[in-house]
This record gives structure tokens, C-alpha cells and sequence, in this order.
């Protein structure tokens, strides 16, 4: 394996207090099995994992308790077997303290597993194979992101990558859950790490690691002796620096890129990836076991038993810090997470997660309270330690005071929430608890405006709907008034000829002799104006003609009143507009028909009276 030091450095970053040595001695040990489990069905970014069993059923380890549709969260298992006796709502491990949809199983003991289908032999199967086996496993990100990893393989698969960097920083205090996990698992690592090399055929694999793990690294390196990534490994060894293993610090230290704001690291042909997440790979293929269990770190100075345990989700806080010997007349505060990025408990009745990867329990005097947050004095400590190059304090103001949209201009969305600022403040300004409220405001603005744009949708919908009911109406009402006045028209056309028949000529009468059947035709198929010219029209006639040019010319009025309102409605479309357009051009079309039957009528009924009588 290739090692190499690295001394570039990033911006800003901090060198709190380690404390790791507390939880770094004792092996790496398993947890006994939890008489229940309360499983979250939250334990992954995305939406919420949707229950496939019934209070009273039977279930296995490792067997499917629920799933979300393709491609929106993680599928959730059973950590132990027995039975589910409830599907209600749970507190949740979470800064909010609310509750979450959860599945509770009682064990019965045996942890009788379900069949689920191996690889031993993966490098036979095919790519959609790996994937269908990590997608049902329901692996998320176990260095604290918890996203899908099977989603984010999908997405670097499409993308390419060139540089496949394994996280195993772990730069957070306290913690040294990833530490415990090297030192333990190597092989399972390096495994899985081919297994992701298989799926993404990266140009280089690069292992970040702080070199304040020299047993991991050493594990590492005899494992890999003989292995097929030997040659093509890089270690590279990181100075200890908060916080080296941020994913956008990681990637700066080891290639030199930036990743730009709004980008990730996906946009730079590049994907990160924790050493956790890596075994639980390697297991769900290689086993066949979902995820269903995680290391977690049990440390500080109120416990008398710190180490690491491997643990299965959903077992009770309570139970581990049993394990770990608590001491409830020492312990001040309980924090899951690390001193930087976790967040504080109110009590032991929560429940292992799969993002919980250490309990912290501290005296007053290891971790004391913060103290009355004090006005800011502009000292501009928080932008030297700020590893994204933000400005604090600015950001700061602005949530303050609910300026959330100038703090989002500010890049806000950029900020890590690692804690680096608050730690050096001198006036105890909680400021990521800040940001974290102006993301939360930002988000909820969002999500209203997205939910004005559909309701404003819906409402130009169903206004369009309307008024296009209301044409074909109004088109129908036309066309049966039309149909109707020819009708009229018709019969009393026929009605004028049966009751004055116009005298025949001798010649008109022989030929009507000779052939019959065309003269009836041409009778009956006369129009009404030739019918009209033969004689007088009466002043009935000419009112409905008047009557019919009226009612066109009304028609037209209206269609054109309509137009010219769609003309100063912004909200009326190209289409609208041009279907009414339409409308206005056939009933001027109407009119002129109206007018043109209006003036010959007329010019015949003064033909007929200007000839003298016979």
C-alpha cells in the first residue's frame, strides 16, 4: 500500500480537545441482544419507510419490515426476531424531540435469521445484481449523512468517477467508532472497498486517515499485503485538524479541489465514502445481511466502562450505558454524537439509529454548560476558524434578525454546522443553532412557495375548465339557434309556395308535362330568395331578417369584448387568446352572412314593387 504525508492544508479548522484515548483502548466488543428494539422509520434522509407488517406478526433477523418506492429512502429490517407488538409513534433520537412512526419487536430470544440471498463469490455477479443486493440491504451513510448509498451509487455510476476517496478521518473528539472498526475488520474493508471499485471503476482509490490512528493504519497495512489493491491504494496520512473529515476538507486536502458553492462532489468526478459504510457493504453482499446493526462509541468521563460496541438498531440508550457503567450522580450531560456536531438528550428513553454512532456522557467539569450568550464583540475569531470561508458573524446577524434571504446570499447553505465557530467565540453565541433555525425557515419558506405555485396552478386550471365549459356552451346554444331559425325559415318558405303557386307558362307547362320529376325538384329546391323575387316579400320576413342581422352583430360585440379582456388579463394564455380570436373572426363572418341575405331580400322586395301591374 502507498502512504503519503499530507501537509496541505485547508482553511481555518481548530484543535479541540481529542479525548479519544478514553474509548480507544478496549477492543472492539458486541452488545448482548436487546429484549425489544423500537425500530425508527426515520433513520435515513429521504421519505418515510412505509410498515409491510401487522402488530402480532412474526419476524426474523434481517427480515423487511418496510420499504419506500424506488429511488426516494432506505429499506428498514429487523434487527432481532420475535414479534412486532406495535406500530405507533416513538420518541425520536433527533434536536427536535419529536416523535416517528416506528416498529417495536419483543425478542424471543433465538435471533433466528432470515434467508436472505448471498455473494461470496461477487466478482461473478453482474453490476445490477451488487446494486439490487445494497438497495434491499438498506444501507445509508454511517459517518452521520445517512443518505441511501445504493441512490448515491446510482448517481456516481452516472456521472463517472475518477477519484474514490475513503473517509477514515473521523476528526470528531471522543469518538472513535471508524478507529475501533479498522483495527477490528481490515479485510471486511479492504472487500468492500474492491467491491465499490468493481462498481464505479475509479482511476484512483484514496484513503484519508488522521495520523492520529497509527494502529488502524498498521492494520490496514498488513491486510492489504497480497491483496489486489496493494498497488493500487493510497494511505494518505492527514495532520490532526478539526475538521479534517469533512467531506468538502477531505477533498481539498487530498487533490487540491475546491468544491464549488452549490456543487458536489459527484459535479468533480469525485465520491467519499465512510469506512462503516464500507464493511456494511461488503456484509450485505458477501453475508447477505442488511443493515441491522452499527459500531457505536460509549465514552466519556461519567462512565466507567468507555469502549466500543457493535449494536443492533433500535436497542434502548438506557441498556448501553448500562453496559458502559454510567455514572448518573457524575453524568451532566448526554450527547449523541461528538462534542462538535451532537446534539444534547433530555434522557436515556431513546433508541439506537443508524446515524447514532456515539453516546457522549460528561461531567461539568469535562464539558460544562455554556454560559449566558453574551452580545457579539466582532472579534472575527469565527471567520478565522471557519473551514468554508463564510462569514460568521455576518450570518449570524443576519438570522438574528429573521433576515433569513440575506443570510442564503450569503451562502448559508454552505455552512457544515461543525461547531468550529461557536467553539472559538468568546461571547457563547450558540451560532450554529442559529443557522440551523435560518435553514429551517428557508426550507418551510420553500416548501409554502412551492404549495402557492400548485394552488395557483389549480386555481388557473380550473378558471381555464370553466370559461372553456362555458364556450362549448355557448358554441352548442349557437349552433341549435341557427339550426332552428333554418328550420323556421324552411317552413315557412314552403308554406308561402303551397298557398300562392305561381301560374305556369304554356311552354313551361308542355315541358312540365313532358318530364315531371325534374320541375318538382326544382320546385321543392328553390331557395327562399329566388322564391322571394317571384314576388313580394311581407314585412314579417324582413323583421326576422333584421332580427337574425341584430342578434349577429350582438354576437360580435361580445366575442370582441372577450378578446380585448383576455388582452389585459395576465394570466391569459397564447392559446386562450387565439381561440377567441377564432370565435371573433366567425361570428364577424356571421354578421356578414346575416347582412348579405338582409340586402338581397331588400333589393328584391324593390325590384318586385317598381314593376308595373299586368
Amino acid at each position: 500500500m502507498i502512504q503519503q504525508t499530507i501537509s496541505r492544508p485547508f482553511h481555518g479548522g481548530i484543535h479541540p480537545p481529542e479525548h479519544k484515548h478514553l474509548s480507544n483502548q478496549a477492543p472492539l466488543r458486541t452488545a448482548p441482544l436487546p429484549e425489544e428494539v423500537v425500530l425508527s422509520l426515520v433513520q435515513h434522509a429521504g421519505r418515510i419507510a412505509e410498515p409491510i407488517v401487522q402488530v402480532g406478526d412474526r419476524v426474523q433477523t434481517g427480515q423487511l419490515l418496510a420499504g419506500c418506492q424506488s429511488g426516494t429512502g432506505a429499506c428498514i429490517h429487523a434487527s432481532i426476531s420475535g414479534e412486532v407488538i406495535a406500530i405507533e409513534p416513538r420518541p425520536m433520537a433527533h434536536p427536535s424531540g419529536l416523535t416517528a412512526p416506528s416498529i417495536v419487536i419483543r425478542s424471543d430470544g433465538q435471533d433466528s435469521r432470515w434467508p436472505w440471498p448471498t455473494l461470496p463469490d461477487w466478482q461473478q455477479a453482474s453490476d445490477q445484481q451488487l446494486l439490487a443486493q445494497l438497495e434491499h440491504a438498506g444501507l445509508v451513510g454511517l459517518g452521520g449523512a445517512t443518505f441511501p448509498t445504493w441512490i448515491k451509487l446510482e448517481g456516481a455510476r452516472k456521472h463517472g468517477i475518477r477519484t474514490l476517496i475513503i473517509n477514515a478521518a473521523e476528526c470528531e473528539p471522543y469518538i472513535t467508532a471508524d478507529d475501533l472498526l479498522m483495527r477490528s475488520r481490515p479485510e471486511a474493508l479492504l472487500e468492500g472497498i474492491a467491491l465499490l471499485e468493481r462498481l464505479l471503476q475509479p482511476e484512483q482509490l484514496l484513503l484519508g486517515i488522521e495520523d492520529n490512528k497509527p494502529e488502524a493504519l498498521q492494520a490496514i497495512a498488513q491486510a492489504i499485503a497480497g491483496h489486489a489493491l496493494e498497488s493500487r491504494l493510497k494511505a494518505c496520512v492527514l495532520p490532526t485538524r478539526y475538521p479534517s473529515g469533512g467531506e468538502k476538507q477531505l477533498i481539498q486536502l487530498l487533490t487540491g479541489q475546491e468544491v464549488p458553492s452549490g456543487k458536489l462532489p459527484i459535479d468533480l468526478g469525485i465520491l467519499c465514502q465512510n469506512v462503516g459504510t464500507l464493511v456494511a457493504l461488503r456484509d450485505a453482499v458477501v453475508l447477505g445481511q442488511p443493515l441491522i446493526e452499527r459500531v457505536v462509541t460509549l465514552t466519556g468521563q461519567a462512565v466507567r466502562n468507555p469502549g466500543n460496541w457493535l449494536v443492533r438498531l433500535g436497542t434502548p440508550i438506557s441498556q448501553l450505558l448500562q453496559l458502559a457503567e454510567a455514572d448518573p450522580e457524575q453524568a451532566e450531560r448526554l450527547i449523541v454524537g461528538g462534542p462538535m456536531m451532537g446534539f444534547n438528550l433530555d434522557s436515556d428513553q431513546y433508541h439506537v439509529t443508524k446515524g447514532m454512532n456515539c453516546l457522549l456522557l460528561t461531567t461539568a467539569e469535562e464539558l460544562p454548560l455554556p454560559g449566558p450568550e453574551q452580545p457579539c464583540i466582532r472579534c472575527g475569531r469565527c471567520e478565522d476558524a471557519c473551514p468554508v470561508r463564510l462569514l460568521p458573524q455576518q450570518l449570524y446577524f443576519y438570522a438574528a434578525g429573521g433576515a433569513f434571504d440575506k443570510a442564503e446570499q450569503q451562502q448559508l447553505a454552505d455552512c457544515i454546522e461543525c461547531g468550529a465557530c461557536a467553539w472559538v467565540c468568546p461571547s457563547e453565541i450558540p451560532l450554529v443553532q442559529y443557522y440551523r433555525h435560518a435553514k429551517d425557515q428557508l426550507i418551510r419558506k420553500r416548501a409554502d412557495a412551492r404549495k402557492a405555485d400548485l394552488a395557483k396552478l389549480r386555481f388557473e386550471a380550473r378558471k381555464a375548465r370553466l370559461e372553456r365549459e362555458e364556450q362549448e356552451k355557448e358554441t352548442k346554444r349557437r349552433a341549435r339557434a341557427e339550426a332552428a331559425a333554418k328550420m323556421a325559415a324552411a317552413k315557412r318558405a314552403a308554406s308561402e309556395t303551397a298557398e300562392n303557386p305561381t301560374p305556369a307558362p304554356a311552354t313551361a307547362a308542355a315541358t312540365t308535362t313532358a318530364t315531371p320529376a325534374p320541375a318538382a325538384e326544382n320546385t321543392a329546391s328553390a331557395p327562399p330568395t329566388a322564391a322571394a323575387a317571384s314576388g313580394s316579400l311581407d314585412d314579417k320576413q324582413l323583421k326576422q331578417l333584421k332580427i337574425a342581422r341584430a342578434a349577429a352583430a350582438v354576437a360580435v360585440k361580445k366575442a370582441e369584448k372577450t378578446l380585448a379582456n383576455l388582452h389585459t388579463t395576465p394570466d391569459a394564455t397564447p392559446e386562450q387568446i387565439q381561440e377567441q380570436q377564432q370565435r371573433v373572426e366567425a361570428a364577424q363572418q356571421q354578421l356578414a352572412r346575416a347582412e348579405q341575405r338582409l340586402q338581397d331580400a331588400e333589393q328584391a322586395d324593390a325590384a318586385t314593387s317598381q314593376e308595373p301591374d299586368r
